[in-house]
């Protein structure tokens, strides 16, 4: 793809980076720590922690949430780690939702504990929720986040509903061997929470050292198997740069496919990422992202925090998922466990995946 760069100032991050894309949508994590152990994602029992000094007070978060609006962002969703293990975090969702002019301001979370803060979040101004759910069976979801927890996450996602929440996502990485038999089943459950299912394909990225090949099940394999029992299956065109390709079935329900994996979308990617330690990432896949804890602690200003996320982001020609794709054969996990306990910042649970 050309440069569309021109002449535009190195800071202007609306005009879009290297390749015209925009910063609309930021990820926004609020801590690295989980309660979980998904074999995906944080297969290990030890994990090299941020240390609580580093971690962002949430006058620093708002306040860099702010600055990025300066630059296009217009959605934020808050991540972890597992978000619900930071204390309070309904005060930092109120103040978001007061102080930060945002179209979208949304959660992510496993679920866990959600019965607990539904109520209060929806206080406190979150528009929407996404909760992951790889498994309806209480054994595969055991084996799957290695706790028995399957339980408490549907009692969250009725507490969501009853909360107010509408339109709940959930996010299912689909593992051959291990859930890859209930993709029906998850549509049907979502059906019943008039929600929305979105199958992700496992990705190489992060913690994920165990990942091989042979355990993605592809987009076009899941959309194969719908077509096998339901028969038509029809794309949904979204005018959106969102991640997931929507489909919908003979009758009606709709799912989504997310395939960072084998159909990378990089082309459409208008995310970044600020980790809960204030690194500012524009690729889930890079190596290195910009300390603005340091900068902000130091007293840089407003708009000179700005101009650093600006030129970071006009400069930007991430396309890590393509990359990753264009390995091929020699494809294998993103880091060894060696290289992550060095630099704990490459886990997919401290950048906020």
């Amino acid at each position: 793809m050309t440069s569309t760069t021109g002449h535009r100032p190195p800071d202007d991050a609306r005009a879009g980076d290297r390749f015209g894309r925009p910063l609309r949508s930021l990820r926004l994590s609020v801590t690295d720590r989980c309660n979980l152990r998904c074999s995906y994602c944080m297969p290990e029992e030890e994990y090299v922690w941020l240390p609580r000094e580093d971690v962002l007070h949430f006058e620093e978060l708002v306040r860099l949430t702010a600055i990025a609006t300066r630059l296009g962002v217009t959605r934020v969703r808050i991540t972890g780690g597992e978000p619900l293990m930071r204390r309070e975090l309904e005060v930092l969702v109120a103040r978001l939702a007061r102080d930060v002019p945002l179209a979208d301001l949304s959660l992510t979370t496993n679920g866990v504990v959600l019965a607990r803060h539904a109520e209060a979040l929806r206080r406190a101004g979150l528009k929407r929720i996404t909760v992951s759910l790889d498994s309806l069976r209480p054994e595969t979801f055991r084996a799957t986040s290695g706790r028995d927890a399957l339980a408490n996450v549907l009692a969250g996602i009725d507490a969501a509903r009853a909360a107010g929440f509408r339109g709940i996502k959930l996010n299912t990485v689909v593992l051959r061997g291990r859930n890859d038999g209930e993709l029906e089943a998850l549509v049907d459950y979502a059906a019943t929470i008039d929600g929305e299912v979105r199958f992700i394909e496992y990705m190489d990225v992060g913690g994920a050292t165990r990942w091989q090949t042979d355990q993605v099940v592809s987009r076009a394999e899941i959309l194969a198997r719908f077509r096998a029992r339901f028969g038509a299956v029809e794309p949904i065109v979204d005018d959106t740069w969102a991640p997931a390709d929507r489909f919908k079935l003979p009758d009606g329900r709709v799912f989504g496919v997310i395939s960072s994996t084998t159909e990378p979308f990089c082309a459409t990617c208008d995310r970044a990422r600020i980790t809960a330690d204030g690194v500012f990432f524009t690729c889930l896949y890079a190596r290195h992202g910009l300390q603005l804890r340091d900068a902000m602690r130091n007293g840089a200003s407003d708009d000179e925090l700005a101009g650093l996320l600006g030129r970071v982001w006009s400069g930007r020609q991430d396309r890590g998922a393509e990359e990753r794709l264009a390995l091929r054969a020699s494809r294998g996990a993103l880091a060894a466990q060696d290289e992550l306990r060095t630099n704990p910042h490459l886990e997919m649970h401290t950048r906020g995946g």
